[in-house]
């Protein structure tokens, strides 16, 4: 959870980096892949964790 935490801070920070200085808008592109990187990690551990309580009799 710190690491999804982490991730989501230096995505904010990459994006608020690019759109405040100008010339570096790649910046707010890496932001936003780092964010969606980020959520797409997530979204796979929740998945593995919400598939092993379905077997539990």
């Amino acid at each position: 959870m710190a690491l999804f935490l982490f991730l989501i801070l230096v995505a904010i920070v990459l994006g608020l980096i690019g759109v405040a200085v100008k010339g570096l808008f790649y910046l707010l592109i890496i932001g936003a892949v780092v964010l969606l990187a980020d959520l797409v990690l997530f979204g796979v551990r929740w998945s593995r964790r919400s598939r092993r309580h379905h077997f539990v009799r």
